[in-house]
């Protein structure tokens, strides 16, 4: 009969955390399980499960830094998966190693689940070089920016030579993701009718690239459709001086055009490395990142301190019965937090 005091330590110490030595260990070995640990630690909104984190980013900051990040965005049933899993196969073929981020900040208020993107990349989850992690669900646009980029420098320790960074292509993901990444492709559907009628101008001036999927299928489409994409980004100003967007046709199934497209973006790489600007890109991220992570910090404090939350729901009433300005509760409201100081 089993010792019931060995069972028991027996369970904690399947549960017992790994220390922070451990975890830098295994995240620099690219350890699959403590990589995973340790980006679930970084998703956690546990206070001391942070103050872990940054004391593990902090060891692993001076590792970080040398992936290729690329940004892939597009709409609903553009073909996103399928597309990335072609990709992706494509790189680890050549030995590399290619994590991927599947971010959607809308999950936790949806209940949808990302998740469903892992199960669609079967070959992708599959191979040994290859790496993929959903968005955490916390559905906060701040907190996933947080985790996604704090996940990217846990994969760079790790040994990862590409990060595919995934957007649901709609909202302010879009703007978030290419935030941190060095290429922001955006990927297009032709023949769906009016192309142009599909994309924003917010997005035509975060892209890098437009690739027209599925060409095997809309082969017929795909000349009419680029005229029409590179009409439109020809009115628009580049975002860099040395580099101007261009519209290639890919399919994701067929694996025709995938080539091109991935060597067009190591030529965006051997520009930019070149030219200083990505690097120069990096850190005017890294300065947009310190203020909107001042912001959130003033907002999560803001919103739990005591004082305010005494009054302000007194204030949102008031607000909402025409009974005082937004700028009048504003500065009441600022007047409590300042106050309870």
């Amino acid at each position: 009969m089993s010792d019931p005091k060995n069972s028991k330590d027996s369970v904690i110490r399947r549960v017992q955390q790994p220390t922070l030595d451990e975890l830098f260990d295994g995240v620099r070995a690219c350890d699959r399980a403590m990589i995973g640990r340790a980006i679930t630690l970084i998703e956690s909104r546990n206070p001391k499960h942070q103050e872990k984190a940054q004391a593990l980013l902090h060891k692993l900051l001076p590792f970080a830094g040398g992936a290729q990040r690329v940004g892939i965005s597009g709409v609903p049933g553009v073909g996103k998966s399928t597309f990335i899993e072609a990709l992706g196969t494509k790189l680890t073929t050549e030995d590399k190693k290619v994590a991927v981020l599947a971010v959607d900040p809308s999950s936790g208020r949806t209940g949808g689940s990302i998740l469903g993107d892992k199960t669609r990349m079967e070959k992708l989850s599959a191979d040994t070089n290859a790496f993929i992690r959903p968005s955490p669900s916390a559905g906060v646009l701040g907190g996933v920016a947080r985790a996604t980029r704090e996940t990217i420098a846990v994969l760079e320790a790790a040994g990862f030579d590409v990060v595919l960074v995934e957007t649901v292509g709609t909202g302010q993901s879009e703007t978030m993701v290419s935030d941190m990444v060095d290429f922001f492709l955006v990927l297009m559907l032709p023949g769906a009718g009016d192309e142009l009628q599909g994309i924003k101008k917010g997005i035509l001036e975060l892209a890098d690239m437009i690739a027209l999927n599925k060409s095997d299928i809309f082969a017929d489409k795909i000349k009419q459709a680029t005229r029409e994409y590179k009409s439109a980004l020809h009115i628009m100003r580049d975002a860099s001086p040395n580099w101007h967007p261009p519209v290639l046709g890919c399919s994701a199934i067929t694996g025709d055009g995938i080539d091109g497209l991935w060597e067009t973006i190591e030529k965006h790489d051997r520009i930019m490395t070149d030219s200083g600007e990505r690097e120069a890109r990096r850190v005017q991220q890294k300065l947009s990142w310190l203020d909107a992570h001042i912001r959130d910090r003033l907002l999560d404090d803001f919103y739990g301190n005591t004082d305010v939350a005494e009054v302000i729901d007194t204030v949102k009433s008031a607000i909402t019965n025409g009974e005082t300005t937004v700028s009048h509760a504003v500065t009441k409201l600022l007047g409590a937090y300042q106050a309870g100081k």
